[in-house]
C-alpha cells in the first residue's frame, strides 16, 4: 500500500476574515534550479513584490523629478501637479512606500498645446522612472473635453475626429510596453452637454453621439495596442452612467474595465453607499477600478455645490481634526472597496496638499512634506495588514512549497538564484530560479 503524499510546507498570511478572504489565494510551487531539477529540502525565502489589487496614486507631481528638472512650469501646476521641486525626492520615496501603480497625465491641452509638438519624451522618461522602481502605469485620458487641445476649436468637426483618432493611435502606440492601461475616454456622460467652455471634443461628441465617440476611443486604442486594458471612466454615479454603459455594451464596444470616480470633497460616502454603487456597476460583469479617490483632511465643501470646480477659496488648510477623520475614512473606504470582488484597482488622487486639485487638503502628505496620519494608516493597511513579509522555510523532498497569501506577485529566492511568480492564477506552478535579477513573474502550470 502506497503512503499518501505528504503536504508541502506552507507559507501563509493570517486569515483576513470573511470580507477579504477572497483576496487570499493558494498556489503550490515546485521550485526548480537553473538546470530544471526540483530543489528538494532547499532553504527558500518568499517575499511579496506587488498585490493583484492595484494600489495607486497619480504620479503627476513626480514628472520634474523623473526628468531632472529644477524649476516648475507654472502652466503645468493645474493638471500636472504642483508640488515644490524641493520636496520631490522625499515625495518619490514616500510614493513607493505605499503605491504600486501610478497614473500619468495625457491631458491633450498640456501634452500637445502646440499642434505637432507632443510632450512624448518627457512622459516616456517619467514612465521609465516609475517602471524602474517596480511601479505599474496607467495613462489618463485619451479622450476628454476638459483640458483638451485649444487648437481643436478652430477645426471643423470632421478634422477634430481625424486628429483625435490620430492622437489615440500615436500615444497608445508610442507607450506600448510601458503604459498598457488607459482611461480610453473620460466623463462621456457630461461630454456633449458640457458648457463651461467651448471645446472641440464636446462638439464632436454632440454631433456624433456619446456611443459613437466611445466606440472611436476604444477601437483606435485597441488597434494601436491589442493587449491594452481600456477603461470607460466617469464621475457620474447616477443612472445616466448606467444607461451609457448599457448602450455601449449593447453596441458591441469591448470595454475591459469600468472606472468609477469618488472625489469625496463633500464628505465620505460611507460603507453603505459605496457598497451600493459597487453592486450597481458590478452587474455588468466587468472589473471595476476606483480611478480617482479623494478624502479631505480639512473643512468639507458645502453640499449645495454641484460642480466641484465652482468652489474656490483662498485658503483651505488641513486641520488636526480633519486629519484624524481622513485617516479613519481612508481605511474604512479601502476596506470596503477591497471587500468587493469586482474591484481590481484603487487610485488615490494626489499624494500631497502642495499643488493639490482645487487647493483642497486632499493629499496624504501635508504641504510642508510631512506625512499625515492617513498616509501612515494606508501604508499600514496595504503594506502590513495586506502584505506577506519575507518568510524563510524549506521545500519538501520534491521541491514543493505552498504559498497561501494575498493574490499577486512574489519573489522566491534560494542559494541557486531567484525568480518571480504570480500567486493566484493557477493552483500549481513551476518556478525556475536563476542567478541574477529575476525575470517577469511566472506561473507555468505544472504537469
Amino acid at each position: 500500500m502506497t503512503a499518501p503524499r505528504a503536504l508541502a510546507p506552507t507559507v501563509q498570511v493570517l486569515d483576513p476574515g470573511p470580507d477579504l478572504r477572497h483576496r487570499v489565494r493558494e498556489t503550490t510551487l515546485t521550485v526548480a534550479g537553473p538546470g530544471g531539477s526540483p530543489l528538494g529540502e532547499a532553504e527558500v525565502t518568499v517575499e511579496q513584490v506587488s498585490p493583484a489589487l492595484a494600489i495607486g496614486n497619480i504620479g503627476f507631481d513626480l514628472i520634474p523629478l523623473a526628468n531632472g528638472e529644477t524649476v516648475l512650469d507654472p502652466a503645468e501646476v493645474e493638471t500636472f501637479g504642483g508640488a515644490s521641486v524641493e520636496q520631490l525626492e522625499q515625495l518619490g520615496e514616500l510614493f513607493v512606500q505605499v503605491f504600486d501603480t501610478a497614473t500619468l497625465p495625457f491631458y491633450w491641452g498640456r501634452f500637445e498645446p502646440v499642434r505637432g509638438r507632443p510632450d512624448t519624451e518627457r512622459l516616456r522618461r517619467t514612465a521609465q522612472w516609475f517602471t524602474d522602481r517596480g511601479v505599474r502605469l496607467k495613462g489618463h485620458p485619451l479622450v476628454w473635453h476638459t483640458v483638451t487641445a485649444p487648437w481643436l476649436r478652430d477645426l471643423p468637426t470632421d478634422e477634430v475626429e481625424r486628429v483625435q483618432r490620430e492622437r489615440i493611435r500615436r500615444d497608445v502606440g508610442d507607450f506600448a510596453g510601458l503604459i498598457d492601461t488607459w482611461d480610453a475616454i473620460n466623463e462621456a456622460v457630461i461630454m456633449p452637454v458640457f458648457d463651461k467652455e467651448e471645446n472641440g471634443i464636446s462638439r464632436l461628441c454632440r454631433e456624433r453621439g456619446r456611443i459613437a465617440t466611445v466606440r472611436m476611443a476604444f477601437e483606435e486604442a485597441r488597434a494601436a495596442n491589442p493587449d491594452a486594458t481600456l477603461l470607460l471612466n466617469d464621475f457620474d454615479m447616477s443612472t445616466a452612467y448606467e444607461c451609457l454603459v448599457e448602450g455601449v455594451l449593447a453596441a458591441g464596444v469591448q470595454v475591459d474595465v469600468l472606472g468609477l470616480q469618488s472625489h469625496m470633497h463633500q464628505g465620505y460616502w460611507g460603507e453603505e453607499k459605496t457598497h451600493a454603487i459597487l453592486e450597481r456597476f458590478s452587474r455588468y460583469g466587468l472589473p471595476i477600478h476606483m480611478t480617482e479617490t479623494t478624502l479631505l483632511s480639512g473643512d468639507l465643501m458645502p453640499a449645495h455645490i454641484e460642480d466641484l470646480n465652482d468652489w474656490q477659496v483662498e485658503h483651505w488648510p488641513s486641520t488636526p481634526e480633519g486629519e484624524a477623520r481622513q485617516a479613519d475614512e481612508v481605511v474604512r473606504h479601502y476596506r470596503t472597496l477591497a471587500a468587493h470582488p469586482s474591484v481590481q484597482a484603487i487610485t488615490y488622487w494626489g499624494i500631497t496638499d502642495d499643488g493639490a486639485w482645487l487647493g483642497a487638503p486632499a493629499g496624504l502628505v501635508r504641504a510642508d512634506g510631512t506625512p499625515k496620519p492617513a498616509f501612515e494608516a494606508l501604508r499600514d493597511l496595504v503594506r502590513r495588514d495586506w502584505w506577506l513579509p519575507p518568510t524563510t522555510t524549506r521545500t519538501d523532498a520534491d521541491g514543493r512549497l505552498t504559498v497561501r497569501a494575498w493574490a499577486g506577485d512574489y519573489r522566491v529566492s534560494t542559494r541557486e538564484g531567484a525568480a518571480d511568480v504570480r500567486v493566484g492564477d493557477t493552483a500549481h506552478a513551476v518556478v525556475g530560479v536563476r542567478a541574477g535579477r529575476p525575470g517577469p513573474p511566472t506561473g507555468r502550470v505544472a504537469g
